[in-house]
């Protein structure tokens, strides 16, 4: 979301498109049960975003003072919930502190560790590269092609340094290769950047779904207008995920800076905001994710939204994960993590929908 790169200075679905039936859901199947990494052989589960990994201006940071990530605790409450597709964030910057150079090791132990302790619980995990097309060095931020450092082989490099790494795990159901995509080089389109990444993941590892997020901030609404070129990239395992985020507020960033009606908000508005990347994937016979969409707390105006939005998701055979849960958010209205002992309202919403349609053509 693009309210999230401001807040954290202060914190220092997928499947086949085109429903036969909006009536059967799907089993819900966990990462012990299927041997497969084709996704038309897995489930289609709802979930959260883990964040904490992402958190922090300073790179690479110090662990649980400039970030953390999540912990069993918010998988059990997860799993309490049913609630199975966790999309975990992390860093460029933290996972490869030299460009080109070998995965940190560290680093490299503590995602390992929280992806083992998903697998345990039968919970599935999306690795997504929070880096906005970007890399800090030194602190100044580059976008990607900016600098001969800052390349496009190097986050490639990156992205088959991570596969080779997890590929051997069960419960990955897609490498998530960037978070949010914006204002890109001329020089250096986003479609090239993923293209290089599809490739260098697939000579580390043939299987396993790649999502592939829209330009523009993942816009599902501006999806035409900057995302459409993304249908020609090619994987010779006929495996990728098209990811959009949605958010309800006026200007879909998703900061929620005024009151429902001010917002112009209303029950449909995800459902119209989604439509234009809906008819896409119908169009282009594509595979869909809804990797981000929340709402605040102050208003059950926003939970009806919710509610409305993840029923037409569950319908069209297409998963997602809310933004957010993980364990340091603090007073953020969009956080789902309980606080004090009490549950957030959100939940109420988001418990309903644990796995969309599988029915579909």
């Amino acid at each position: 979301m693009q309210f999230i790169r401001i807040l954290l200075v202060f914190f220092s679905a997928v499947s086949f498109v085109g429903c036969t039936s909006t009536s059967t859901v799907g089993k819900l199947v966990g990462p012990s049960e299927v041997a497969s990494k084709k996704l038309k052989d897995k489930s289609f589960p709802f979930g959260l975003n883990q964040a904490g990994g992402d958190f922090g201006q300073n790179m690479p940071g110090v662990i649980n003072v400039d970030y953390g990530y999540p912990t069993e605790k918010q998988l059990d409450y997860m799993k309490s919930k049913g609630l199975t597709m966790v999309r975990f964030p992390f860093k460029w910057e933290r996972i490869q502190r030299e460009l080109g150079g070998p995965l940190d090791q560290v680093e490299l132990k503590r995602m390992k560790t929280f992806v083992d302790a998903a697998r345990d619980r039968d919970m599935w995990i999306i690795l997504d590269m929070h880096n906005y097309c970007r890399r800090k060095i030194n602190g100044t931020t580059y976008i990607i092609g900016e600098t001969p450092e800052v390349s496009v082989e190097a986050v490639a490099d990156a992205w088959g340094k991570l596969a080779t790494e997890f590929k051997g795990y069960s419960n990955i159901w897609g490498y998530g290769v960037m978070n949010e995509p914006h204002d890109m080089l001329p020089s250096t389109p986003w479609f090239t950047i993923a293209q290089a990444c599809i490739n260098s993941i697939r000579k580390a590892d043939p299987e396993t779904a790649i999502l592939i997020g829209g330009d523009s901030w993942s816009s599902a609404e501006r999806w035409m207008e900057f995302s459409d070129n993304l249908k020609d990239l090619k994987d010779p395992a006929d495996n990728l995920v098209y990811e959009v985020h949605v958010y309800f507020d006026n200007d879909a960033s998703g900061s929620y800076k005024k009151s429902y009606e001010e917002e112009l908000a209303s029950p449909t508005t995800g459902i119209t905001r989604f439509a234009p990347f809906l008819k896409w994937l119908k169009d282009n016979n594509k595979r869909g994710f809804v990797g981000e969409y929340g709402v605040p707390d102050d208003d059950p105006r926003w939970l009806v939204t919710l509610d409305v939005f993840l029923k037409h998701l569950q319908e069209n055979c297409i998963n997602g994960t809310y933004w957010a849960a993980g364990p340091r958010w603090g007073k953020y209205r969009l956080a789902v993590e309980p606080r004090n002992g009490e549950e957030r309202p959100q939940m109420q919403i988001l418990e309903k929908y644990k796995i969309a349609n599988t029915n579909c053509k």
